[in-house]
This record gives C-alpha cells, sequence and structure tokens, in this order.
C-alpha cells in the first residue's frame, strides 16, 4: 500500500513533493483566476499577560500591462500577471518583551528578504521548487542571523526565538514552510490532516519509537523545541512541502495556543460548522479559551475558490496519487540539536 503523501513524516525530509503537486497534463487554472478568503485572530489568551504570537496575511501580485502596441489583440497571451498569498504565524519565547520582539521581527525581516529577492516563485515546477527551498533557508538562516545579533546587542533580549511557520499559495500550488511547533493543517471535504511535524524532544521520542504517539500530546517535553529561530548565528534550517490545492480547501495556520487546548477532532468539528474563514477563526478561539486558555493563541484561515475544479473528497484525492511519493535530496547541512523550553 502506497503512502499518502500527506502522511509523510517533514522530519524525516526536508523538502516533500506530493505527486498531485508534480508536473502532469492537466492545466493548471490561471493564478489571477483563484480567490482567497482569510480569517485571522490573535488573543494574549486567559493567563497570559503579554501576546508574543504574531502573524501576517498578504498578497503578491506580477502584473503586465500592455499600454501601447500594434500587435493584434489576440496575438498577446492572457492572462499576462500572477498572484499569490502568504501567511505567516510566529510564536515568540524568551520571557519579558522577547518573545515579542523575536516574532515581529523573523516576519519583519522575511518581508525584507523576498521584497529584495530576484524571484517571487511565481511559476512553480520541480526545479523552481528545489531553487525556492534553498532560497527560503537562506531566508531562514538570515532571520535566524538577525534575532541573535539583536540579543547579544541587547542583552534584555537573550535567548529570544520564534517559531515560523508559513504557507505561500501560487494559483493551486501550495508550499508550507515550518520551524518550530506553530502548526499548518489542511481541510478538505470534512477531512483534517496535519501538514507538519511538530519541532520537539516529544515528538522525536515518538519518531524514535520510545513513546507511543497518542502519548506525545501529554508528555512533558512536549513544549521543549528541538528546532526554532533565533541563537543559532544562521545554521538553522526549516522543512517544505509542495501540495496541490483543490476548490474549497482550507488551510489552518496556527500558534500552540490552539492545538494544546483543543484536539484535531474538534478543530475539524468546528471548521465542518463554520464555512466562513473570519467565522471560524473566531470560534476556535473561543473554544481555546473555553478549555482554559493558558497560552497566547493564533489562527489563520484561508479558503480557496478555484473556478473549473470540482471539490476533492479524499477518496479521489487518494486515488489521484498511486505513485511512489517523490523527494527532493537533502539541500542544507544540518544542524545541531538545539533544545528550547516554552516556559
Amino acid at each position: 500500500m502506497m503512502s499518502d503523501p500527506l502522511d509523510i513524516e517533514t522530519a524525516e525530509y526536508d523538502l516533500v513533493i506530493s505527486p498531485s503537486a508534480a508536473e502532469t497534463k492537466v492545466p493548471k487554472p490561471a493564478s489571477t483566476s483563484i480567490r482567497a478568503d482569510f480569517g485571522a485572530v490573535s488573543h494574549a489568551g486567559l493567563v497570559r499577560s503579554k501576546n508574543e504570537d504574531h502573524f501576517l496575511v498578504s498578497q503578491a501580485v506580477r502584473e503586465h500591462r500592455v499600454l501601447l502596441s500594434n500587435v493584434p489583440e489576440d496575438h498577446i497571451p492572457v492572462p499576462m500577471g500572477d498572484e499569490g498569498y502568504v501567511m505567516i504565524v510566529a510564536d515568540g519565547m524568551g520571557g519579558m518583551a522577547a518573545g515579542e520582539v523575536a516574532s515581529r521581527q523573523a516576519i519583519a525581516t522575511g518581508l525584507k528578504l523576498i521584497q529584495n529577492s530576484p524571484k517571487w516563485g511565481f511559476k512553480i515546477n520541480k526545479k523552481e521548487a528545489r531553487e525556492f527551498f534553498e532560497r527560503v533557508n537562506l531566508h531562514l538562516q538570515e532571520i535566524d542571523r538577525t534575532l541573535t545579533e539583536l540579543s547579544y546587542d541587547d542583552r534584555r533580549l537573550f535567548g529570544m526565538g520564534t517559531t515560523l511557520t508559513a504557507a505561500y499559495s501560487v494559483g493551486v500550488d501550495v508550499f508550507i514552510v515550518h520551524v518550530g511547533d506553530s502548526r499548518a493543517y489542511l481541510y478538505r471535504k470534512g477531512e483534517l490532516r496535519q501538514l507538519t511535524k511538530d519541532h520537539t524532544v516529544a515528538q522525536a521520542l515518538a519518531d524514535a519509537g520510545q513513546i507511543a504517539p497518542e502519548d506525545v500530546r501529554r508528555h512533558k517535553r512536549r513544549n521543549a523545541l528541538t528546532n526554532f529561530l533565533g541563537g543559532h548565528s544562521g545554521k538553522v534550517k526549516g522543512d517544505m512541502r509542495w501540495l496541490r490545492l483543490a476548490d474549497a480547501d482550507r488551510l489552518l495556520l496556527c500558534s500552540d495556543g490552539l492545538t494544546e487546548m483543543v484536539d484535531d477532532a474538534t478543530i475539524a468539528e468546528i471548521l465542518s460548522r463554520h464555512p466562513e474563514p473570519a467565522d471560524a477563526t473566531q470560534a476556535l478561539l473561543e473554544e481555546s479559551l473555553r478549555q482554559g486558555g493558558k497560552d497566547n493563541v493564533t489562527i489563520v484561515i484561508a479558503r480557496y475558490h478555484i473556478p473549473g475544479l470540482l471539490q476533492a473528497s479524499p477518496e479521489a484525492t487518494r486515488a489521484q496519487t498511486p505513485e511512489p511519493v517523490e523527494m527532493a535530496t537533502t539541500l542544507g547541512s544540518s544542524s545541531p540539536l538545539n533544545v528550547h523550553s516554552l516556559a
């Protein structure tokens, strides 16, 4: 029985390419024809006095407008542009103001790096995906160096760090970038799938077979991070997953303030009752607070409207991916195990 690409552990591979995302003979709809609705919320919770989470939702547009020409209109290709969406959740840590600074600075630095990049990744294929993965890791390393330097310059910030989980979609292609234990989920036709693997000691113990997977949620080291941004002087590496969206898919990005309080089954049930992203984010936040709200909570949801594509069922998704999962080779140097506990 072949593995479902959405079940591959990101801790095992740096870049996972779902077969549905790889090049096929099926034409992709123009990225400008795809619409996404968003909802986002961030809350300090009921225990902590300060919110150290930050999030961002943005749109990237590449447009080519013909102003003057004597070339016949039927010889000019349309559409002449591309659109993409970016979602980021960063959960800061370090105490006092340090965690808030780390998560905010990580997003701000990442945006500057993207803005100055000569390639934004609007055209997606296997070669571009691998190059994009390399660029993303260079960006993550630069963010890490920036946070490290800030903590050395200001001793009040020493020890600060942050998780970072992001989604970048162009048309039907979406990349999930992940460092830490904030999560990304795909909700498709009533089924919730976790797209990221937590970079924690508890998860590493489960991967090694030393504890049962069901014990991770209750393990005392479930909040001890083995990978995060800050304090590594640029020696950090993230996971990335590339998959293809279907009409009505929803992507959920969240800090662990949600997943510590609300289990996956309840998250799926709430999403089923609230199809609109803004309503769903608010309902998930309220459930997290009702369960105790012990940590900062940040939730970002996108719902995609893709013309010309039917809503994919879980069965159809599995039927479309009979071939073995394709993985890129490791493209970055391994960094030593670093453990940071979220107090």
